[in-house]
This record gives structure tokens, sequence and C-alpha cells, in this order.
């Protein structure tokens, strides 16, 4: 379901944001990149439907690699993100021709090229529309650890066929993926012992909360910020 929310709050894109650099092609698509190159241990970003180039999402990137990871944010666009002013393309339409499935198809070359470069380890976190791709990875066993913030269209189906430890966060208010959804999640995994993991719901947030934060308001970009701790901590556990 596509809902108001997930095109709400969006960001005001800069092809030249962040700490690190764009390259034409990682894994066959132009990518962000931010980190310490000969890492052993690498973090895939899936964008919501503004793409690689939301500033929030950048930052994100650069605060992960501060860890110790080399992190990669893929174009899986091409060039091409949601704009809401375009009327004659509705997020309908864009969402049939940019459909989530090709993000699970198109990070397993990226996925390839980390391992190319000596990534023993490898993780996914995506958001709202990329929060589908890091499910299909964490399905196929392409990645060792996943993290779904406030994810779009997953199923209990796809948590049940989970096989690598993952984090969900989700948000309070949150019409896509509600909090009555994100605990069959967590019930679900309760039930798999083994499959650690991590659920928890974010109070007085809404969708898009962890990268579409407005940052002159304190109070969200403090829950993003614990959204970003919550996931470079899961990676810690998992990924070294």
């Amino acid at each position: 379901m596509t809902t108001p929310q997930c095109c709400a709050n969006p960001p005001a894109l800069d092809t030249a944001g962040g700490e690190g650099k764009v390259v034409d092609s990682f894994g066959g698509l132009t990518a962000y990149v931010a980190g310490v190159v000969d890492s052993k241990a690498a973090v895939v970003l899936i964008s919501d439907i503004f793409g690689f180039e939301a500033p929030n999402l950048r930052k994100i990137a650069d605060r992960v690699a501060s860890s110790g990871y080399f992190v990669v944010v893929p174009d899986f666009f091409h060039g091409d993100p949601y704009v809401p002013e375009n009327a004659d393309r509705p997020i309908q339409v864009w969402r049939n021709e940019h459909p989530q499935a090709q993000a699970f198809e198109e990070a397993k070359p990226v996925i390839a090229a980390l391992k190319e470069q000596g990534v023993s380890s490898v993780g996914a976190a995506g958001y709202c529309w990329g929060a589908k791709g890091a499910v299909d990875l964490a399905k196929a066993r392409e990645i060792h650890a996943a993290v779904l913030l406030h994810p779009s269209r997953i199923t209990v189906d796809d948590i049940e066929e989970v096989k690598c430890p993952i984090a969900i966060l989700g948000a309070e208010v949150d019409h896509v993926s509600p909090p009555e959804l994100i605990k069959q999640f967590e019930q679900v995994l309760s039930s798999n012992s083994g499959i650690n993991h991590l659920v928890k719901i974010f109070p007085g947030v809404a969708h898009g909360w962890a990268v579409r934060y407005n940052n002159d308001d304190a109070s969200a970009v403090k829950s993003a910020g614990e959204a970003l701790v919550d996931m470079t901590d899961w990676f810690n556990k998992y990924l070294k």
C-alpha cells in the first residue's frame, strides 16, 4: 500500500552532498560511497523513493562509515527518483516503473563487487521502499545482517523467510506499516529461535522519520539519531 506518508517531507536533493564521493559504477550502478575502502565490513543503504541524493541519507551513510564500515548507497532509480511536483507521474505510476524487486536484483552485483574488494561481511538497511530489498537480501542469505526502517510493503511471509539477524524499526504513527503489523513481525521472529532480532516501535513519530526528518526540529533529530544508533549497534554486533 502506498499512502501520503510515503511521499511526505520530500528532501531537497543534493548531488554534491556528503563527505564521501559519487562513483559512476559500483557493481554496475552509480553510487555514493563513504568510509574505509579496505574495511572487511560493508553496509549497503537502500533509499526510499527519493533516492540516493537525499542529504539526510548521505549523512547517515557518513555516520555509519565513521564506525569503520565501507558504505555504499546505490542509485537504484538510475537518475529517476520520485518527484512529487511532476503531476504527470503520480506515485503509483512511478512505483510501477520502479518495482521494489529491482533493488534485490541490482544489489546482488553490488554485494559481489564488495566481496571482490575484500569485504567479508555485508549488512543492508532499507528505508520505506528500500526495506523490501533489504528483507529480500536477508531471505536469500546474501547478507549477514539487515535493518528495516519504517518499511513499506513487507509481509509476514517475508519475515518468516528471513535467514539472518534482523532489526525492524517502526513508527507509532504509520499507515504503511502500522504498529499492529510490526508486532506481528515480532511474533514471527520470536517463534523462530534461530533468528536474532530486534523489533522497536518509536513513539510519537510518523512513517519516514528516520531519514526524512526536519533538521530544525530537535525532537525529530533526536528520534532519527536514536534509530541511527540502533542500526549501527546492530551492524556492530553482527558484522564485526
